[in-house]
Order: C-alpha cells, then structure tokens, then sequence
C-alpha cells in the first residue's frame, strides 16, 4: 500500500512538474515576443529620428512581378527590373546579403551587396525584419545553384511590419487565427491565396458564360420591407431616416422576377444574402447567390443551362471536366443523370409515393420508418423528409432531382398533368444541392392562395415562411411571361471546384464568434 503510495505522490510530482515547465515555457515565450515586438517599435523610432518614415511613401514604381521574372527570364537576363513585396527571409553575410521577396504571384531571392546599394542603406538593411514591406531595383541574373534572382543596387523599405509573422518551418495552422486574420494566412499559406484567386476566375467565368448568352448583369435592393423568395429567417433591424423596420434580404428572386416583367427577358445577379442561421462547414450566414431569370423558357431550359455552364466552369478553371474533391472524382463531363423525387425515394428508402394516397397515409408510413414530421406536415412535406433522409447521401455525381411537392415549393409552376407536383429540380454533386430551380409560377390567384399557405405556416410555428408580397402580386398582375429561374451558392460551388472542406475556407472574412 505505502509503496501504491509513493508512485502516486511522485506520478503527481512529475505531473505538477510537466505542467509547470510548459508553463514556464509559454511565460518565457511571451516574454520573448514581447521583447521582440518591443525592438520593432525602437526600430521604427530610429528610423523616424533619421528622418527615414516608411509610412510616408506614397508610391513604388513596379516593373515586374517574381513569376513573370521567372517566366520571362531568357528576355530579361541582364535587364534591370523593379519588385515590391514582403521580405520573408534574409541572410545577412558581411558585406553581402540574401533575401526572399513575396509579392502577390510568389516569390523570388534577390542578392544585396554592400558596394552594390551603398554602405548606408545596406547598414539599414540589415536591420529589416521579416513581414517588412521593401522594393528592390536591380539586374535579373542566375546563381551558380541556377536559382534565378535580383542582384539588387537599389533596396528601400516601403512600410514598417510593428507584428511578428508565424515561425515560416510551422507556418500558421491555427484555424480560428487563420479565418480572423485572413492577411495574415494569405501571406503565410500560398495555397489560401491560391484557392480565393480561383474563386474570382470562378466568377469571372460565369460571367463571360451568361454574358455570352446576352443576359444582363444587375443589381436590386439588399434591404427589404419583405424578404421573400426563399425559406429561410432573416436578419431585422431598423431604418432611422424612415422610422421602420426592415430586413436583409435572404434571396434574390422576387425583385428579378419584377425585371422579367418590365421586358428585361433575361436577367442575372451576384451578390451577397443574410439567412439568420446556423453555422457549419457549408453553411454561413451571410453568403454569395447567383440568381438567374429567362424569359419564354421553363425549368428544363435550365437544367440544359445549367449542365452546361457547369461544364464550361469546370474546364476553364480547373482544365478538365474531370474535377477531384477528396477522393471522389466527378465527372462533369458525362450527361448529368436526371430522377424525379419520388423516383429517388422510392430508388434508395423503398417506397413509392405516387401510392401513397394521402397524408394520413404518408404518416403512418413515416411513422414506420423512423422519420420525424410535424404536426402541421402533408403529404408533399413528408416525401421531402424522406428524400432528406434516404437519398442525399448517395447523390455524388451531377444529378438533377426533378418534380418536388408543391407543399415545398411556393413560387413555383405547378405541372399541368400533375398540379399536386410542380415544376422544380434541384442539381446536387458530392451529396450537395448545388442549385434550385423553377418554371417560376406566373398565375397571380395562385400565386396569392400560396402566399396565404405560407401565411398560415407561419402562424403555425414555421419561421422560415414566406410572407405575403402585394407588390410582386401586383407586377405579376400586369403580366409575368412563361420563365425559367435558378438560384446557385457561388461559395458551395467554390469548395467543389477549389477541393476545399469547408465553407469558412472559401470566404475571405467568414463569420466568427465575437471575442469581446
């Protein structure tokens, strides 16, 4: 017993010993950044003393950036180029230096000699600290290891770095630094750069492809009386000027479909919408939709579209309609499969709705398969569970899932030889739905005894219903051609062309808990 003693008494020991050298570590790392962080500041007062204040110039002149120096080097070997960007490493060996430059195409290594800039300013540059913004003038050339560099006759600092930059070997891996200090993470992470610079070729690229099919660009109000158009809360507050309450909008579509009206025929917006909802890898509060509108077409108009930009997408930005993500390989190369949604239920969860004969029936069905509903749920809402439930999971490769209940589906055409169906697809890849679309319902009777549906839902406890909008009862009034519409999240769309788990990972600021 006494010995059980004694090892528990030293096990303790040692643990109390563990913990107080990692303690004393974290002290005297503190106490080490701190020394640092105070030795850039004297840096700086040095150099304002001197009369040498880095933050007062206004302009550099760049000739070049490092990957077109590398690129274009057989035409400027010799050649004096101009380069501006962050000091990321320096070698300081007597009277010669090395240092690494990172600018926004990459990096390059540039050789400071003191009888080449002058004994002065290379006394100045040694004293630089990395995350230093300096511009070098000098001549392309190529080290004997065939590295090609700047033999720089002319270095100057541009700005002072007050902050410290992550150890370069470990470089920056915290994830929650990462997405609250995004600056600091482009510098430190080449491949986050990288993923945001796909993004915008992404929407560069839908933009060439609409514009190409003659839609037009436009923009419409991000602050709504009614935010409509899709299911989802939104963000309130209060406008002073008028003394009302109003919303962020939560989707795009009632406002475009206003446009079909006034003859514009073709339309299409990107930009931003607020839904008052959770946080998780594919969702944020405030996030990117495309939404498109075309006159004189119905939703198989825009599953042709849609096919076919994604195609277009994947072989502009990625060079091939082969696209990894993990370890699935999708192939948007291939006829996108196409199933409707009782189709797919009773495909993967084995039951066939159309003989279901109503919503009694659906519940007892439910009932029996473990899947939840609510009091207030049809018929139409429970086949959208089940489909929730059984099939998304396997719905890896482009897949259009057509005809959805009308129950789920508000502002949407119903089909004429099954009107308790309506004219809808939604496109889901890798298990994700990509995009919702609609021959967009143009009946304003109907469209008003939806709204009070909708209206009714509420009332019930559903949040996320749609409210009754007289304007847009009205513009569909005056008279709405037959259309096609689609929404697409642009962020979902850059993970799967950017092979990126989450969605925090393709937002430059995504939406973080307060510190405060």
């Amino acid at each position: 017993m006494k010995n059980a003693v004694d090892y528990e008494m030293n096990r303790r020991k040692i643990g109390e010993n563990t913990v107080g050298e990692q303690q004393n570590q974290n002290k005297e790392q503190e106490q080490d950044i701190g020394q640092l962080l105070k030795v850039r500041r004297e840096k700086l007062a040095g150099l304002m003393e001197s009369g040498k204040n880095p933050f007062e110039i206004t302009k550099y002149d760049q000739t070049h950036h490092s990957q077109e120096i590398k690129d274009q080097f057989e035409a400027l070997e010799g050649k004096q180029v101009s380069v501006a960007g962050r000091l990321m490493s320096k070698r300081v060996m007597g009277k010669a230096s090395f240092c690494n430059l990172q600018d926004k195409l990459g990096n390059i290594q540039s050789y400071v000699a003191r009888d080449s800039i002058g004994e002065e300013p290379y006394a100045d540059f040694k004293k630089y600290d990395v995350g230093d913004l300096i511009g070098i003038e000098g001549e392309v050339f190529k080290t004997k290891t065939g590295e090609i560099s700047i033999h720089a006759s002319k270095v100057i600092l541009l700005s002072k770095s007050l902050q410290i930059l992550p150890e370069k070997y470990h470089g920056l891996t915290n994830t929650d630094i990462r997405y609250r200090q995004r600056y600091t993470d482009l510098i430190m992470n080449s491949e986050v750069k990288d993923t945001f610079i796909k993004r915008s070729k992404i929407i560069s690229a839908i933009r060439r492809y609409l514009d190409g099919m003659d839609f037009m660009e436009v923009e419409t109000p991000m602050l709504v009386s009614n935010a409509g158009g899709a299911a989802a809360r939104p963000f309130e507050t209060h406008f002073n000027a008028l003394d009302e309450d109003v919303k962020l909008r939560i989707s795009l579509e009632l406002y475009l479909k206003r446009l079909i009206v006034g003859g514009l025929e073709r339309v299409y917006e990107i930009g931003r919408v607020f839904r008052n909802e959770g946080l998780d890898t594919r969702h944020n509060p405030e996030f990117t939709l495309m939404e498109l509108y075309q006159a004189y077409t119905d939703y198989y108009g825009m599953m042709d579209l849609t096919e076919n930009m994604f195609r277009y997408l994947a072989q502009e930005v990625c060079g091939s309609t082969k696209v990894m993500y993990g370890e699935l390989e999708i192939d948007f190369g291939k006829p996108f499969e196409r199933m409707t949604m009782i189709e797919a239920v009773k495909k993967y969860a084995g039951v066939d709705f159309d003989q279901v004969a109503d919503t009694a029936e659906a519940k007892k069905i439910a009932d029996e398969k473990g899947v939840h509903y609510e009091a207030r749920h049809q018929k139409g809402d429970i086949i959208n569970l089940f489909f929730e439930e059984f099939v998304e999971e396997h719905l890896k490769q482009p897949t259009f899932i057509m005809d959805h209940p009308v129950e789920i589906s508000p502002l949407t055409k119903r089909k004429p030889d099954r009107p308790e169906l309506v004219e809808r697809f939604e496109l889901f890849i890798n298990s994700w739905e990509m995009c919702n679309a609609y021959s967009e319902l143009n009946d304003p009777i109907d469209q008003r005894a939806r709204f009070a549906a909708q209206e009714e839902a509420f009332a019930a406890g559903d949040e996320e219903a749609n409210h009754t909008d007289e304007d847009f009862l009205n513009a569909l009034e005056i008279g709405m051609p037959p259309t096609g519409g689609i929404g697409y999240g642009i962020d979902r769309l850059v993970m799967l062309l950017t092979n990126s788990p989450a969605i925090r990972d393709v937002l430059l600021f995504p939406t973080m808990k307060s510190l405060n």
